[in-house]
């Protein structure tokens, strides 16, 4: 299909992400702990990450508020994690209009966090009639943060993260029936995150405006890879982008990527912090994996941009992750990533003559 539907036209009449420039985003994520109260999202603390990232050069910025579930039986998401929804809610409002007086675009990204540390991608409510369920409560927690986004102008929405068992099987037909129910209450530019690795299985992006896909793409098969080889990786999923964009005739949008600071970062970069042990820090091992997955993307049309992950809606609160987390902020990965944000990029409508690029940024 490809169009709104619904009676809300949509913002997007022309895939163009961003009136011609490409994205460059910081997610920043919450901190909604009891024991880290007034840090989070729309908090004094946030507003001088939303600086921060301004200094950067980024010129959007990702929030991703989260509901749970308790495993991957799918019986229903509950919209409080550890802030209540009534809360959070309003809290994001503000942090959206907080991002847009700073010249900041939005993109609103609701997660599920699953309890029993299982991958939200494996879902499986198993019977029909307990994947219809699941399809209806999915749908009340989606719209009512696409409600949200529409309230506060969020320019974009992504509709989904990763939940591959729904929308590479026969069951996506009901996934296309909550993004029209989206498309109902919201305007914005509608996307969905595929993970990096079923992006191509996924079968609902005519429905959408973009593909959106969480990009911690392996650049090397060994430890030890020579910069060489990472850029040879990263030259392999410039090949992906453009295929998938070729097969849809849509932009390709990172909506997230992330290299943590550890040697060999870009091996299995998907490994979350938390389950490493014995990590030996390398904040140049993570600054080159950043270079080699965005230096072949700067010359191609389709790219439509890119989100960081993360930085932390309290810049000053480093207990969110390890030193060896994802967090490029204060590290040498930070340089890669301004120097990305400064470049011109192939997708942008550029006067005769410009550079496509900032000469000697990339290798």
């Amino acid at each position: 299909m490809g169009g709104p539907t619904g009676d809300i036209p949509s913002r997007n009449a022309v895939l163009r992400l961003d009136d011609g420039s490409v994205i460059r985003g910081v997610t920043i994520g919450p901190i909604e702990s009891a024991l880290h109260p007034d840090v989070g999202y729309g908090s004094a603390a946030y507003a001088r990450q939303l600086d921060a990232c301004a200094r950067m050069g980024a010129t959007w910025v990702s929030l991703t508020p989260f509901g749970r579930v308790g495993d991957l039986s799918g019986r229903g998401v509950d919209p409080t994690f550890e802030t209540p929804y009534d809360v959070n809610f309003p809290r994001i409002l503000t942090a959206i209009r907080m991002a847009h007086a700073r010249g900041l675009k939005v993109l609103l990204v609701p997660q599920i966090w699953v309890e029993s540390g299982e991958w939200r991608g494996e879902l499986d409510p198993a019977t029909d009639e307990a994947w219809g369920a699941w399809a209806k409560s999915y749908q009340a927690f989606i719209v009512g943060w696409a409600k949200v986004a529409e309230a506060a102008g969020a320019e974009m929405f992504s509709a989904g993260v990763e939940l591959r068992s729904w929308v590479t099987s026969g069951r996506a037909p009901s996934f296309t029936e909550v993004l029209a129910a989206v498309r109902r209450s919201y305007r914005g530019i509608l996307t969905y995150s595929a993970n990096w690795d079923d992006v191509g299985d996924t079968v609902i992006w005519g429905d959408l405006d973009a593909i959106g896909l969480n990009a911690f793409y392996p650049l090397a098969d060994h430890e030890g890879a020579s910069d060489e080889e990472l850029l040879a990786g990263g030259i392999a999923v410039r090949a992906k982008v453009e295929a998938l964009a070729r097969t849809w005739g849509k932009p390709v949008l990172f909506t997230e990527i992330g290299y943590t600071t550890r040697r060999d970062p870009a091996v299995r970069p998907w490994v979350w912090p938390d389950t490493m042990k014995g990590v030996i820090v390398d904040e140049s091992a993570q600054a080159q994996a950043y270079r080699a997955l965005l230096a072949p993307l700067i010359d191609v049309p389709v790219f439509a941009g890119f989100f960081v992950w993360r930085v932390y809606s309290d810049p000053d609160d480093v207990s969110q992750e390890a030193e060896w987390g994802f967090s490029p902020e204060g590290k040498l990965a930070e340089l890669v990533m301004r120097d990305a944000f400064a470049a011109r990029w192939a997708g942008e409508e550029r006067a005769a003559g410009s550079p496509a690029h900032v000469p000697g940024i990339w290798p």
